[in-house]
């Protein structure tokens, strides 16, 4: 009988993580485990939770709840929390979820193996080890088929009122150029076509290390990369998308022409109690020169309803600028009141219902917007990358530049000849519906 150890992994919440979870898969594969697809059918699992907003607590608990029942049927050994919700709640989780095996924070990702071990022998296992030492350059499992995140920093310097991140993940710490740069190529060698490049804020990227922003020479490095096609960043902050920036992404063909830009609200009142650093005038100049100078833009973006504070007429006046902006991608969160957070101290708290009423409001608003902006691609050809085969619509599905992973629609299409995930095909719009586009291979 095989004494190989068999390790089951299941991450939510952000890219970020994701990343961090591929760091953890290779390390154990490197000595010895066995990474099971299905985490059920595992020894031990390890889950890499995300504790950034309330749902998303939520939902970890769920998972670990769900794998805990699974360990008291015997059918798994040992359950692993890590992760954001174990760096926050470290003590929490032993004190009230006490079927866990262990709870490892960030810092001591490296030591999985050790921690491991000790719990499936039934020996106190828990480990917090010291943010700062969460290492994010080292080799890695990619675990998605047609595209691969690249972090290129951790933490964050920012300090919105409204989030935990840097008492989570500590201040930036990005990634040398050079490492980057290595790590890109050996992507592109070994077959990927889309990097996403991801941070907590990717236009501050390189100003604790080199004095000074440095996204703009990182792209100029990574364009250069032979087999690379489609290079995509994401949390690009609005103060710091500079002309240089601007005139990067319409230069480069390998730049793809969408922007991810979190700027959770328009009012300058709340935005100032935010501690965010732009204006409403600032941002709706930011969207007009996008738009102008590079034509084809796709612009995302993120917004939060129900800050403490927020009237009803800034509310309104959210909606408005929702409708005047007409941003190609929204989504909108219900303000979630982060302890330890200076917002969740403000006076004037919204009630739970009513700031879930005006984020869904938020977003009727933009489904309309983006079913306006869907119909207006019916009739056009678009350059899609295959991701799979959809055996419930019986199609191809896969995306445009303008579709990242996971947070946007998808486009599905037939074919006449089989396909490859990662190839590329010429779509022609025949329908939309909601936020997913149908056609056919031209």
């Amino acid at each position: 009988m095989s004494n190989t150890i068999r390790a089951g992994f299941v991450s939510l919440g952000c890219p970020k993580n994701q990343v961090d979870c591929e760091h953890m898969i290779y390390s154990l594969r490197e000595l010895g485990y066995e990474i099971v697809a299905d985490a059920a059918l595992a020894d031990v699992v390890i889950i890499n939770t995300c504790g950034f907003i309330e749902s998303a607590k939520q939902e970890a608990i769920d998972t670990i709840l769900e794998f805990c029942t699974l360990k008291s049927e015997g059918r798994i050994k040992a359950v692993i929390v890590t992760g954001c919700l174990a760096e926050r709640y470290f003590e929490d989780i032993r004190k009230d979820l006490p079927e866990v095996d262990a709870v490892v924070g960030l810092g001591a990702n490296e030591m999985l193996d050790t921690v491991i071990r000790k719990a499936l022998n039934g020996e106190p296992a828990d480990l917090k080890g010291d943010k700062y030492s969460l290492i994010i350059d080292s080799r890695r499992v990619i675990s998605t088929e047609t595209f691969a995140y690249l972090k290129i920093a951790e933490g964050c310097s920012n300090h919105c009122t409204y989030c935990a991140i840097p008492s989570i993940r500590g201040k930036l710490r990005s990634r040398k150029i050079e490492s980057i740069v290595s790590e890109a190529k050996w992507l592109a060698k070994v077959g990927f076509k889309e990097i996403i490049l991801v941070a907590q804020d990717t236009t501050v990227y390189g100003e604790d290390i080199y004095g000074k922003p440095m996204i703009c020479e990182l792209l100029r490095r990574l364009c250069e990369i032979e087999g690379l096609k489609w290079i995509r960043t994401l949390y690009s902050y609005p103060e710091r998308i500079t002309d240089e920036l601007i005139d990067l992404l319409a230069k480069e063909d390998k730049l793809v022409k969408y922007l991810d830009i979190p700027i959770q609200h328009s009012v300058d009142r709340v935005l100032k109690r935010m501690n965010r650093k732009s204006t409403h005038g600032e941002i709706t100049a930011l969207v007009g020169k996008l738009r102008e100078r590079v034509p084809g833009i796709i612009l995302r973006t993120t917004l939060i309803a129900g800050f403490p504070g927020e009237t009803e007429e800034e509310f309104e006046e959210l909606c408005e600028f929702v409708n005047e902006m007409k941003f190609d991608r929204l989504g909108c969160f219900a303000y979630s009141a982060e302890e330890g957070t200076p917002a969740a101290l403000l006076p004037d708290q919204i009630p739970e219902e009513e700031k879930q009423r005006r984020a869904d409001i938020v977003m009727e608003t933009q489904m309309a917007i983006s079913d306006r902006m869907n119909e207006k691609r019916l009739g056009e050809t678009l350059e899609v990358e295959v991701e799979g085969w959809d055996r419930y619509a019986e199609c191809w599905y896969g995306r445009s530049y303008a579709e990242a992973p996971d947070i946007d629609g998808k486009i599905f299409f037939a074919s006449e000849r089989k396909l490859s995930p990662g190839e590329f095909v010429k779509v022609l719009v025949t329908e939309t519906m909601d936020y997913d586009i149908f056609g056919e291979t031209v």
